[in-house]
């Protein structure tokens, strides 16, 4: 019906007619925050959307939350720990050994009363996010099927522009902000000769009576590729394993996306001598053949060319005919195909510019440090499918991990668009160590998120108090300032963790003899995962810190300390090697240097403070040098007398060692002050 055909109806009663008949013509239902999918992620921002009062709503396909997991792992297992005791009644502490809740306010939402099982039924998780949604009340439109996303410019607009939502029955939806949650869904294909014959681990029979007696190839290598072999593995004759990888067992990586321990019983069965094998070939040069029988044989792509398409299955050449000691000779009943999943891009619109055309950007969105898509201000990929951001190396990828992340974006949105600066904790100098001490031991978010997520500490003016922020985006350090509404003119630290560099990889022995580092001096040496603290006199240049820098002195770089820590202390030792420090004025925070090198380095390793440093302090004079400061500073290549430091920095004939004694005296600043009092509260 066009609208010419309408006229007689454009009176008012008419046009709410017109408006009924033809929902395109309707105004759109309009909201700040859209977040699409009602999974952990979305449900964990609109959690915070709705503590913040914010005007939201989550659009979710399915009639309930977590609809993942009805079918997802399809052998309904989860691999995420669910450590329901630890000795600990900290609950910050605890949620380090909880990788299934989500973060509420409510200890009744905890995963730990949902199952008693180490490693869940993933239809607990499915009871849970229930639970979750309805306890809290967060608004969710069920059945609700967003079938396209595209862009409105506007410049009343927070962004600039508004992002349009059309649901499944035409209805449109416009959002100031968009938050994207709806995880990987697509599954991962290879295009080759024969993929046609190739189940999906989306599809396949999860009863292994139904493998009885078979020969079974799967491809892949991951998590539940091993899930699927596990399942049928007492009742095969046989299961070979084809990648074009090496296997990647987490203990070894440190990353929990990798192959787990609970699910590698076919390395058991390979290397222990029985019959099922793995492989490595990549996929793009195999080609799948179906004899007569229905049987599949696995040939090179190349025989298949050779022989063209008018040739029968039987007459093509197989490698066997050539070497009989081809290792997938024995022809399959069934191949598996368990390569992972990708991101729909098939509902966003081009314009949003969501796809990179590369490779990895076929599995996930292009999206900065900051969770905001590069091609779309205002649009915010959450959860699973904003893994590019530490993607192998950390936990963003999984709820232990992206609760925080989560929780991030909705700091930075609180500030962008509300006004609110990153939640802050102020307090005296004095309160400096015992703060982050009591952090390193206890916090979730840094512990999961290690390298991703960071506190920072900004001093005040003359360093007597600092603020304490948590959890901000390693990354996007350097626009601290402008992303939090927190000034940094006076110094900051940087606390992040950290495994050992040579500690993580798939051929690295993680076992390997005095992998353990207790003693204070080999601090810098710890492999396991350990606190790291940078100090910056001024915010780091650059738009984006892939890594922090190694310090290079005072003026930007002071000192990095590596933190191995305990319930009670700390033990830090200054990095070898980086430029020597300059002298500042008395009283300026630069005299940490000072501190570092004598009383600092005593203040964070011993419970008592040497007589002599308590001296120096409450006298404001400088240190005595002794031998013992003597032989430590030259086994950790710390600076010379200070006043002599600048005219021999660039002299490279000098070895390390090679320092003059720590005798001229330099009034150490607050922070040097502090540190005795510290000890006492330690």
């Amino acid at each position: 019906m066009g609208l010419s055909a309408l006229a007689p109806l454009w009176s008012s009663p008419g046009l709410l007619l017109v408006i009924a008949l033809h929902p395109a013509l309707s105004v759109p239902t309009h909201r700040d925050y859209c977040v699409l999918g009602a999974g952990p992620a979305g449900l964990q921002m609109a959690y915070f959307l709705q503590r913040a009062g914010r005007d939201y709503a989550v659009f979710e396909r399915t009639q309930r939350p977590g609809s993942f997991f009805t079918r997802y792992p399809r052998h309904r297992k989860l691999i995420s720990i669910n450590k329901r005791y630890t000795g600990n009644a900290n609950s910050e502490f605890n949620l380090r050994h909880d990788w299934n809740s989500l973060l509420s306010h409510d200890p009744r939402l905890l995963f730990r009363h949902y199952s008693r099982a180490y490693f869940p039924d993933a239809h607990d998780m499915v009871r849970y996010l229930g639970d979750f949604t309805d306890t809290l009340g967060l608004r969710v439109l069920y059945n609700t099927t967003i079938t396209h996303v595209t862009l409105d410019k506007d410049q009343r607009a927070w962004n600039g522009h508004y992002f349009i939502l059309t649901d499944q029955k035409g209805q449109v939806h416009q959002c100031s902000v968009l938050l994207v949650a709806t995880g990987l869904s697509v599954p991962n294909q290879v295009d080759f000769p024969g993929s046609e014959y190739v189940e999906g681990y989306e599809s396949v029979s999860v009863d292994p009576e139904d493998f009885v007696g078979q020969n079974v190839l799967i491809l892949g290598r991951g998590n539940s590729a091993f899930e699927t072999a596990d399942n049928i593995l007492g009742v095969t004759n046989f299961i070979h394993m084809l990648s074009r990888s090496r296997v990647r067992l987490s203990w070894a990586t440190h990353y929990v996306g990798d192959l787990r321990a609970i699910n590698n019983g076919l390395l058991d069965t390979y290397q222990l001598k029985s019959l099922d094998g793995l492989l490595e070939s990549d996929l793009t040069d195999l080609a799948i053949l179906k004899d007569s029988k229905g049987k599949f044989h696995v040939t090179l792509k190349f025989f298949l060319e050779e022989a063209g398409t008018n040739q029968s299955t039987d007459s093509i050449t197989l490698p066997q005919d050539d070497n009989d000691n081809f290792a997938m000779r024995v022809p399959y009943d069934r191949v598996i195909r368990c390569l992972g999943w990708n991101f729909d891009f098939s509902i966003f619109n081009k314009s949003l510019r969501l796809n990179s055309g590369n490779a990895f950007g076929k599995k996930y969105p292009l999206i900065r440090a900051s969770y905001e898509s590069k091609g779309s201000r205002g649009l915010f990929v959450l959860g699973t499918a904003s893994h590019s951001v530490d993607y192998r190396k950390s936990a963003g990828g999984f709820i232990h991990g992206f609760r925080y992340t989560a929780r991030a974006v909705h700091r930075l949105l609180e500030h962008r668009h509300h006004g609110i600066a990153w939640p802050a904790t102020e307090l005296p100098i004095t309160q400096l160590t015992s703060s982050i001490v009591r952090r390193v031991n206890e916090a979730s978010g840094l512990y999961q998120m290690f390298g991703v997520l960071a506190d920072v500490i900004l001093l005040k003016e003359n360093a007597t108090a600092f603020e304490y922020l948590e959890e901000f985006p390693l990354q996007m350090v350097a626009q601290l300032e402008m992303l939090t509404g927190r000034k940094a003119q006076h110094g900051l630290f940087v606390i992040i963790m950290e495994y050992g560099r040579n500690f993580s990889g798939p051929d690295k022995d993680v076992f390997f003899d005095n992998r353990s580092v207790g003693q204070t001096e080999d601090a810098w040496q710890s492999n396991f995962l350990h606190p790291v603290i940078y100090y910056y006199r001024h915010l780091p240049t650059g738009e984006r810190v892939s890594a922090l820098p190694r310090p290079a002195g005072c003026s930007d770089l002071s000192v990095r300390r590596v933190v191995t820590h305990s319930e009670t202390f700390t033990h830090t030792l200054t990095c070898q090697g980086g430029r020597p420090p300059h002298t500042t004025q008395p009283g300026s925070f630069s005299s940490l240097c000072f501190c570092v090198e004598s009383c600092f380095l005593f203040a964070l390793t011993r419970q008592k403070l040497p007589p002599f440093c308590q001296q120096g302090y409450l006298r404001m004079q400088g240190l005595v040098s002794t031998e013992s400061l003597r032989q430590h500073r030259v086994e950790s290549w710390l600076p010379r007398n200070h006043a002599a430091t600048d005219s021999r920095l660039e002299d490279s004939s000098q070895q390390p060692g090679d320092h003059e004694p720590l005798d001229a005296p330099m009034a150490p600043g607050p922070l040097a002050q502090s540190l005795d009092s510290n000890k006492e509260e330690l």
